[in-house]
């Protein structure tokens, strides 16, 4: 596999949620692209108030990867259910990063595990944000030679 990008599925709040990404992780958006601007957007079942949201949004997060979503659209037939079946998982290069992108991605959300040295030799904790997004941090403590 070249790459691993996570794609999620939002109930209308893609753009808060990238916005808040962004501001965890920095850089720029890669694509912002709206309900509105696709072709034949007007013959669509797509209503006005949907043609602001989020069709597709990419967000750069480094090493090739990249945070993706869009707004699941009931005007659409699409319907959004949201579950515990996903994490994002993140390796940090260290623990300062790993306590830095725990403490601001949790900020509002619920913590399930909270940071810690880990028996398989990592320190690792999960949560889910303040949007039910599930990540895990699990940066590798690497013995000194």
């Amino acid at each position: 596999m070249s790459s691993f990008n996570p794609y999620l599925n939002f109930a209308g709040n893609t753009e808060e949620a990238f916005n808040f990404y962004k501001s965890v992780f920095g850089g720029e958006f890669l694509a912002v692209m709206r309900f509105g601007d696709m072709p034949g957007c007007d013959e669509s079942p797509i209503t006005d108030a949907d043609k602001n949201k989020i069709m597709h949004i990419a967000l750069p997060l480094g090493n090739g990867t990249t945070l993706m979503a869009t707004d699941s659209l009931e005007s659409m037939g699409q319907k959004l259910n949201q579950g515990n079946n996903f994490y994002i998982c993140i390796g940090p290069d260290s623990r300062e990063e790993a306590d830095r992108l725990f403490g601001a991605l949790s900020e509002s959300g619920k913590v399930e595990m909270p940071l810690n040295d880990t028996f398989w030799g990592a320190y690792f904790g999960c949560f889910a944000d303040k949007f039910g997004v599930q990540w895990m941090i699990n940066h590798e403590n690497k013995k000194e030679a």
